[in-house]
């Protein structure tokens, strides 16, 4: 199910984002940091009457929006029902993992001589110790998908940020529809600090295998736990 009428009053805060001269670009950017979030989970019809009357926007411009999050694969246009957030299949999830391997350990491979630019990727795994200790599950996802990014952003590339930005928010698709987030993130927090220690010290190569070793077990517990929600019928956010 969607957002609800009150939600969408929620949305109508992030009209402040907006200048006069507010770009279907902006409204996309808004839209997808909505979707990230689980505001508009998997499965869920986007009202271009409601959220264009909460954004303040004009329909070309929503609809313009669309096509550029239908593009970054995060929506789907089903012909005569509307819009909807795309609901990923066990090959996409699988096939993201493929991506991610390709360019988080190339990354690595590529930083060169130590010592690396590590603040960010510190500020992200402090984050996620952080929310773990809260008990705040979510949050912890949320810190861990900023430090895969993070991680990518060594390279120092605008087209591999921006490469891995629509990557990893089509990846938070099928966290949004996994009933324990608590099971799927926590172990990560240990090899996240593993990583960055490793990192620290300047051993670029183990840091690569360390990682290799990471998304391919990540990978295989994300499709097995997605593999029994397809099964069950039940990929809409739990």
């Amino acid at each position: 199910m969607g957002a609800t009428e009150s939600e969408h009053g929620q949305l109508a805060d992030d009209r402040l984002l907006l200048s006069r001269t507010s770009t279907a670009e902006r409204v996309a950017d808004i839209l997808r940091t909505r979707i990230a979030e689980g505001f508009f989970p998997p499965g869920a019809r986007l009202s271009e009457d409601a959220i264009g009357k909460a954004l303040g926007v004009s329909r070309n411009t929503l609809r313009e929006a669309f096509r550029l999050l239908t593009h970054e694969r995060l929506l789907v246009h089903q012909l005569n029902r509307g819009v909807f957030v795309r609901v990923l299949a066990v090959e996409d999830v699988e096939d993201i993992y493929r991506t991610r391997r390709l360019v988080e350990c190339a990354v690595v491979r590529g930083l060169g001589k130590p010592p690396f630019a590590l603040d960010d990727l510190i500020d992200a795994v402090k984050d996620g110790e952080r929310y773990a200790r809260e008990g705040d599950w979510k949050g912890v996802s949320t810190a861990n998908i900023h430090f895969h990014r993070e991680l990518v952003a060594l390279a120092h590339s605008v087209r591999t940020d921006e490469l891995m930005r629509g990557v990893l928010a089509e990846l938070r698709l099928a966290f949004h529809v996994v009933g324990d987030p608590r099971a799927l993130h926590e172990p990560y927090l240990v090899r996240n600090r593993e990583i960055l220690e490793v990192l620290r010290a300047g051993e670029r190569d183990r840091a690569e295998r360390l990682l290799a070793d990471y998304l391919d077990d990540s990978r295989a517990r994300l499709v097995q736990v997605y593999a029994e929600l397809v099964a069950d019928g039940d990929t809409t956010e739990r």
